[in-house]
This record gives structure tokens, sequence and C-alpha cells, in this order.
């Protein structure tokens, strides 16, 4: 058993700026070769001190996966997709990691959509077809993703990106749909942002050496990559290109944004030919998102003024003579829109939660006026998330996704004329799950400058307490305006169902709650985002949720970054912590411009060459605030692949741990040597995951049970 914990060598690499001298002795870690024999054998001494030390706890592990996985319906499909004569979905098989991409023929395809539809199955069914079968792609690879699956406006071709080793760089292949036979030569080193643009031509977006999206490309099929057109290339390196297509299908919009400004273009899909057009300019502060119908392109302002943002018309042909069609308002945050013929969809924020309304539209021709009398559709919990999914741009029906923290992942068809609602799918859970059993709630914590911070809660009714001596696990994230709001997981029921109480703190820097509430955690406020997350875990200190021996803290990327704050700000309030993936070597990082994503995130976390930003990031910075101190049970986790956040950061935040924290507490450190940011790409492996996580967390707080040869 290696019992020893691996102490990296040092060797210091000393960095000054504004007369500050910092000494990184961990510097040497960083290969961005990822070839070292040095580095790759100390993070293979570090992934076997982790497996030694957790090898007490595998038979627990083991079962946990087991009861996570037996939740799973293994052989199941998807909720269809109605595009042109076809019914599109994917198959997943017992056993099978990845799956399996299907459609078949519409018995009737001239009937109007309805939300009753239902794609038949029985033998007497049009036939089922496998486009694509990712478990056989997958077999030769450790790793494999589909980033995109694009059908063609006549659905004769399908174009996807494939990445075989989690890095992101992605190679699009194009296939026939019925005989899956290659019918153009790969396109290489891509992006997953890919659309059809007419049946013989594709627009894709390529990365510079630092992984910025920043040329937008036209192909035509049949012809060499090295002689596509490119439609447009941002040289500002703080911008990355986006492509979406319009739900109408006549146009693409290739947009270049930054973490404030963003500005769109428009490609004509029945003459591509003829290249990209503006239709919003660029305007520093000032972010638009585009859609289009009939002789309108719809538009999505924010600014500083509109904060929230306001939605807009205007014409094909003058882009400038703009109608406004829903004002902007300072409770309520307009998230995104989806257009159909009759109407329009407003996805919205008030109050930390997700609205629908629907709002009828003239017919197309008619002029456009300012929106009145949407109706909002009404959801079953009070805390809940909703998501737009694919609709039929001519149908009046909205499809769209729902869950909570009791609610397994379900799919709607809403009429929007009607009002009627038809369930489409619910994720099966097996193994006994009732979501009466559980208990979701909102509550508010007050941050230290009276901020009021919303909590999504969740547990079973009888297997709580509530008096402060239940186990909890709080997460967090907090970063990109992303909000992350309460929906279901099926792997935290072991939690759940073992007596914890699982809770989202949705803190500043994210979007829960509006665009301010992004705009006070981030640059100069950043810090806002780590005392709110310390003000949650104390409310629910104080609130008998749980006490400081039963807290355990979890978060990702970004994520990682806050639970590496919090660590180092107040230690002795936690039992124990994951940080996955985590950001935290900031200032270094940040002051590198060669390291994927640094330019685009000055934005968000600042430009450390600049003195102000330098201190601030550096009074925060987890690698650079690891001090003598006692801290709780750790867990860090990496991918060697990742090319978001240096695997690197996470091994000298735990290296520096390792050097200079003054207890005997767990400290693990895993890394993924065939995997990127998103851990490991089947869908039982990630399982394996949270199994390993909550075997962590339960051996921290001394709660796994003797399962006959184990120690406790």
């Amino acid at each position: 058993m290696t019992t020893k914990p691996p102490m990296a060598k040092k060797v210091a690499h000393t960095m000054e700026l504004f007369g500050d001298v910092r000494v990184d002795n961990y510097y040497w870690l960083r290969d961005d070769t990822r070839s070292s024999p040095e580095v790759l054998s100390y993070l293979q001494q570090e992934n076997a001190y982790t497996q030694s030390l957790m090898s007490t706890t595998k038979k627990f592990e083991d079962e946990v996966y087991a009861e996570i996985r037996g939740r799973i319906k293994e052989d199941d499909v998807s909720a269809p997709v109605r595009r042109g004569p076809y019914y599109y979905y994917s198959r997943t098989l017992k056993g099978k990691e990845y799956v399996q991409h299907c459609r078949r023929l519409l018995p009737n395809a001239d009937a109007p959509p309805s939300v009753h539809d239902t794609m038949p199955t029985g033998p007497d069914a049009p036939q089922e077809h496998i486009i694509l079968d990712e478990n056989l792609k997958a077999q030769s690879h450790d790793y494999y993703r589909i980033g995109a699956f694009k059908v063609s406006p006549n659905n004769k071709l399908v174009a996807y990106a494939e990445d075989t080793k989690g890095d992101e760089i992605y190679t699009v292949y194009v296939i026939d749909a019925e005989t899956g036979a290659s019918v153009d030569k790969p396109l290489v080193a891509v992006t997953a942002y890919l659309q059809w643009a007419g049946d013989g031509n594709l627009v894709y977006i390529t990365m510079d050496e630092i992984l910025r999206p920043h040329k937008a490309w036209l192909h035509k099929l049949g012809t060499e990559q090295s002689s596509d057109t490119c439609l447009y290339h941002e040289k500002d390196d703080t911008f990355s290109l986006d492509l979406q297509g319009s739900e109408s299908k006549k146009f693409l919009f290739v947009a270049s944004e930054s973490k404030n400004t963003r500005f769109n273009f428009y490609l004509d899909v029945s003459n591509p030919e003829d290249g990209l057009k503006v239709v919003t300019p660029r305007v520093d502060g000032i972010d638009t998102f585009v859609s289009h119908r009939g002789d309108h392109f719809f538009i999505q302002r924010r600014s500083d003024e509109f904060f929230n943002s306001e939605l807009v018309a205007c014409p094909l042909h003058d882009t400038s003579a703009t109608t406004l069609l829903l004002p902007h308002r300072e409770s309520v945050k307009i998230q995104d829109i989806q257009l159909f013929n009759d109407h329009l969809v407003v996805y919205e924020r008030e109050k930390g939660l997700p609205n629908v309304t629907i709002y009828g539209l003239p017919d197309v021709g008619e002029p456009l006026k300012s929106l009145q009398g949407g109706h909002t559709v009404d959801f079953i919990d009070p805390i809940y998330s909703v998501q737009s999914s694919e609709s039929q741009f001519n149908s009046s029906i909205l499809r769209f996704y729902y869950s909570s923290m009791k609610t397994p992942p379900s799919v709607y068809d809403y009429d929007m004329k009607t009002g009627i609602s038809v369930l489409k799918k619910i994720e099966t859970v097996l193994g006994g799950f009732n979501a009466s059993n559980y208990v979701t709630e909102r509550k508010w914590a007050n941050a230290p400058d009276g901020t009021q911070i919303p909590l999504s809660i969740v547990y079973h009714k009888d297997l709580v307490k509530l008096d402060g001596s239940d186990p909890l696990l709080l997460y967090g994230y907090g970063s990109y305006e992303a909000c992350i709001d309460p929906s279901f997981k099926a792997s935290l029921l072991s939690l759940l169902d073992r007596g914890f109480i699982y809770v989202i703190a949705h803190i500043r820097g994210g979007g829960e709650m509006g665009r301010q509430w992004y705009e006070n955690g981030k640059l100069l406020k950043k810090k806002n985002t780590f005392s709110d997350f310390i003000a949650c875990a104390e409310y629910l200190i104080e609130n008998k949720y749980c006490s400081k021996e039963k807290l355990c803290i979890d978060g990702r990327s970004a994520g990682g970054l806050l639970i590496g704050a919090v660590l180092n700000m107040r230690p002795d309030l936690f039992k124990a912590a994951v940080a996955g993936v985590p950001f935290v070597d900031v200032l270094t990082t940040m002051l590198d411009p060669t390291i994927p994503l640094t330019t685009s995130e000055w934005e968000e976390w600042g430009d450390p060459r600049k003195e102000e930003f330098y201190f601030y990031m550096k009074s925060y910075s987890p690698v650079d605030n690891v001090k003598e101190q006692n801290y709780p049970d750790i867990l860090v986790t990496a991918g060697l692949n990742d090319p978001r956040v240096l695997y690197s950061e996470p091994a000298k935040f735990v290296a520096k741990l390792r050097d200079l924290k003054t207890d005997d507490n767990l400290l693990l450190f895993k890394c993924e040597l065939g995997a990127g940011h998103f851990s490991k790409s089947g869908r039982f492996e990630k399982l394996q995951e949270d199994a390993f996580i909550y075997a962590f967390i339960m051996k921290a707080l001394n709660m796994i049970p003797d399962l006959g040869s184990e120690q406790k």
C-alpha cells in the first residue's frame, strides 16, 4: 500500500510584477506537450496514492456504483424529434456506454403536427434505421464524444463532429444518412460549431493556437478543405466566434463575442456564396443575439443601461430601423427567445427562477408592434429548471425540457394555441424511486453586504432530522453568468437515501437573479462569490440543516476556484471538499496569454497586467493563498488533456497544500490521463466518478458501513 503521500520536488520559479515577487516551486509541473516522463510519473504517483487510500472503501464505492447504475433504464430511446418526413431520436442499449443515432419515417408526413403525435414502433410501423452507432466508433478510443450531429435540409446527409481525446479539437465527417458511406473528405482541426448552408455546403469554425474560435469557413462538399472560403476572421484575441442557425432555417448567424460585447453577421443559406452581411455592428458594451421570422430579424439586445435585455425587431433590408417589442425590465431578465411562424416564446428569469412566456405574432408581412398579453406556462414544483428544445418552426407546438430536484428530466410538447401540454418522455428511474418521498425548498441566506442569496434544497422527508446532525453537501459555481438551476440528478439519490441534504448556493457571479447578479460577482467584485458561499454555509448551520462537522462542499472548474478560495478563507467551516478540474492558479494563468482561454477571460476575472487587478486577483487566487493552517479532507480532480483548466493548476495546488498544511486530513489528487475537462466520455464511466466522489465524502464523514472485510 502506498500510504506516504507523494511530495513534489521544489524548483523555485520567480515571477515579479509591480514590485511584487512570487515564487512558484511547482511551475515545473506544467508541460504543454503532456509527455514529460517526470511530470507523468508524479501524476501516476498521486493516482496510486489516491487509489491506495481509497482501497479500504472500494467495496463500498462499487456498491454505490451498482446502486447508481441500477437506477438507469439502460435500453431506452429519447423523445423523437420530427424533421421533415422523419422522426429522429437516439437509442441507448443495455451495457453500452454510447448512443445510437436513429430515425424512422413518419407514417403520414403530410398530417399537421399535434401534441398527441406518437412515433409508431410496432411490427407494422416504418422500420428503424440506425444512422450512426457511437459504440462502434468508440471501440478503438479511450475517449469518444460527438459534439455536433447535423442532418442536411433534404435529410440525405449527416455531418458530425468527433473528439477522440477530450481536447475539444474535432474532426467533421459527412456520411450518407441511409448507407453510412463517407461522402466527403473529413474536415480536420475544427470546433463543434457546425451548420448546413443548403444541402451542399457546410459552415464551420476553427481555432487559433490558444484554442480561441477565430475563423468562420464555408465548405463546398466535394472540394478540398484547403480551398474553403474564410467568411470572417476575428483578429481581436478577447473575442471568440459563435455559430447558430435560425429556427426558420433561412439564415445562419455568425457572432463574435467577448464577455460584454457581441455582434452578428447573417448568411443567407439560399445564397451562401454571397458571404456574411452585418445584422448588428460591433459597439463596445452592446450584446446582441439574432433570430429570424418572415421579413424581420428579431434582436435580443443588452447594454449597461438595459442590463436585463430588451427585444427589438428590424426589417431584413434595413437593420437600423428597429421596433421595440419587449422593453427592458429591472426585475425580469430576458434569457433567450424562440421563434415560430405565429408565436414568440420568451425564456425569462424572475426572482431566481426561469419563466416561459408566449406571445402571438401578427401574420408575416403585417407590421410588428409592442407585444402585449403574453401567457405564461405553469410549472408544478416550487423550484425547477426549464430549457428550450428543438421545435418545428411552422407548428404551434413548443417543446421544452423540465426537471426539478425531485422530478426526473421530462420532455413536454405544449400547444401554444390551446394551452394543452403533453408529457412526451420522463426519464425512468428504477430502484423504487418515488418523488413524493423528497422535499424541495427555496431559502435565502444573508450575504455580508445584506444581499439575499437564494438556496435550493432537497432531502428525503423521512430520513432527515433537521436538528443540525444531518450530513449535507453544498454545491456552488458562481461565474460566467451561468444559471445552476435546480434539476434532477439520479446519482444524488445515493446520498439523499442515506440521509444527506443536498443544497445549491446560487451565488453572485452566476446569472440566476439577472445580469447584475453576474456583474456583482466578477472582476473587482469577484470576492462576493466566495463570501456569498460562506454566508450560505453559515445560514445552513445556523438553521440546523447541518453542523460544521457534517458540511461538505463541491464545485467544478470555475466552481473549483470557489472551493479553493473558501478553503483558504474558512477551512474551519467545512468537513470535506471536492474540487473538480479547479481553476486555482488564477494569477499565473491570467498573466500568460499563450494559455487557452486567457485572453478571452480578461473581461471575466480582470487583466492582471494592470496593477489594480494584479493585487486583487492575487488576494484570492487559491494557489497564491495556501498557508500553514489546518484544512479539511480534500479531493481534487484533473484531466490531462483538459484545454480549459490546465492539469498543472490542480497539481500545483495539491503540491503546495501537501507542503504547507498542518493537519493529517485526507488530501487526494486524481488525474484522468485519458480525458479532458468533462472527465470520461462513457455514460457509465461518468457514474463511476460520482460513486468515487460519494465514497470519498462518506469516508470523510466516517459513514462507510462495515461491509464484511472493510475497515470503517
